[in-house]
């Protein structure tokens, strides 16, 4: 726990403090501290040129010399120095001041720094660095005037039993600022850790190094925690069944995460389903272009790309269309009047397949006679091609153009659809104006 080191003596007697404000040695003082202050701001200087190009949200050195956290920290290492050595010869009045300001400085700027880093966005920063501010200001007036031992002293004698434990005031005022410490220096190092993960990632890196840096800061917060809870004097095995609980409570909820992980490797494994076959998930159809542990990529024809978890491939049915062969089989349905030449007809629409040359010639084209329609002859024409990656509507739309164009050049009817209306002949008339009035409706609507 955080124990309190007075490196000043108090100011018990202010006549006195003030009596020494006026003699000629504060001026010694006063130019040690301009001293101090002018090499730290120099070694800083040097210290950030030689670091190169640096983040706004640089934590040691911010975006200026003295808005880090640096600059304090060096001086007020060179004012203990420098109060060291004037205290040997001259009686320090200036310094006891001094110091207690610099390391309400230094704590404030390293919290306010780390917090800016660690939480860009959160409307909570302002809230803490204000307490931050407020507690070490505070801290810094009783320490100077002497009263912080009284203080602690009084606190101390302010306790309660919580089962066996003996708490006090100061133990839990102690506890909490070690706690805070010890978080603020566990945010200092995760920061620093993510803008160097973050410096130059892009694209599908960046992803992967935020996902890095985030684990290694929630790992950082859990161990300064657990280190924070020791220095307060918690026993951790107390902790152990909340541990416990908080593991089934994890596993449960992870078991989806887990199931998708195992499922990936059983894809790769078995090869069931590899990088370039296409298939049809849950209604969507398309190309693997990438298997991850956790899940896999499949973009379609149209350029739209699925995320579907492994657990979904190995759970569900997939139609794999290229699992044991590439070749997919298509076909087009052609309607002619029932007058056509039935043997023109097939010879003109296997010749529509075989003029694309994506069109496989072994197997063959098959045309066949496939229904007596109520307006015509109904013709399938099925066909194999080798590379359904490339298309396969496009393939359908040209064969079709085709088929068209083959049978306006020999006369060969396209049949709209027709319908027949027979009515009783009382009723002829009316039925008839009943099927004139209903064309006239649709015309009039189409």
């Amino acid at each position: 726990m955080v124990k309190v080191i007075t490196a000043a003596p108090p100011i018990n007697d202010f006549e006195v403090w003030f009596a020494a404000l006026t003699k000629p040695t504060v001026l010694t003082e006063l130019a040690a501290l301009a001293a101090c202050a002018a090499l730290a701001w120099c070694l800083v200087w040097l210290f950030r040129k030689a670091a190169g190009a640096l983040d706004d949200r640089s934590i040691l050195f911010g975006r200026q010399i003295i808005d880090g956290v640096l600059f304090p920290l060096v001086l007020l290492s060179f004012a203990y120095a420098a109060k060291g050595l004037l205290g040997q010869r001259i009686p320090v009045a200036l310094f006891q001041v001094a110091i207690p300001v610099l390391v309400s400085l230094a704590v404030i700027r390293l919290g306010v720094k780390v917090l800016q880093a660690a939480f860009t966005s959160s409307p909570v920063v302002r809230v803490l660095e204000r307490t931050i501010s407020w507690a070490a200001w505070i801290a810094m007036v009783l320490w100077v005037s002497g009263l912080l031992p009284v203080l602690l002293e009084e606190l101390d004698q302010i306790t309660w039993k919580v089962g066996g434990a003996k708490l006090s005031v100061r133990n839990i005022i102690e506890g909490a600022l070690t706690a805070g410490i010890v978080l603020i220096v566990t945010l200092w190092i995760s920061s620093s850790i993510e803008s160097r993960l973050l410096k130059s990632a892009t694209g599908g890196e960046l992803s992967l190094r935020k996902a890095i840096s985030n684990a290694v800061r929630a790992l950082l917060m859990f161990v300064g925690l657990l280190l924070a809870l020791s220095a307060v004097g918690i026993d951790l095995t107390a902790l152990s069944v909340l541990g416990g609980a908080i593991g089934v409570g994890i596993g449960f909820g992870l078991q989806k995460l887990a199931a998708n992980y195992v499922s990936g490797f059983v894809i790769l494994a078995e090869r069931s389903l590899r990088i370039g076959d296409n298939v049809k998930v849950d209604g969507f159809e398309g190309r693997i272009t990438d298997i991850n542990a956790r899940y896999s990529v499949i973009r379609s024809l149209t350029g739209r790309e699925s995320i579907v978890p492994n657990e979904m491939l190995i759970s569900n049915r997939v139609e794999n269309l290229s699992l044991a062969d590439s070749r997919l089989w298509q076909s087009t349905v052609v309607s002619v009047g029932y007058d056509s030449d039935v043997d023109l007809v097939i010879r003109l629409l296997n010749q529509a397949a075989l003029n694309q040359p994506r069109v496989l010639r072994e197997p063959a084209p098959l045309v066949a006679l496939s229904a007596f329609g109520a307006d015509g002859l109904e013709f399938t024409l099925g066909y194999w091609q080798a590379d359904p990656e490339n298309g396969q509507l496009n393939l359908r739309s040209l064969i079709n153009l085709e088929i068209l164009k083959a049978l306006r050049e020999h006369k060969i009817e396209i049949p709209y659809p027709q319908r027949v209306v027979h009515a009783r002949a009382p009723d002829a008339a009316t039925a008839i104006a009943a099927v004139a009035a209903t064309s006239s409706a649709k015309a009039a609507k189409d």
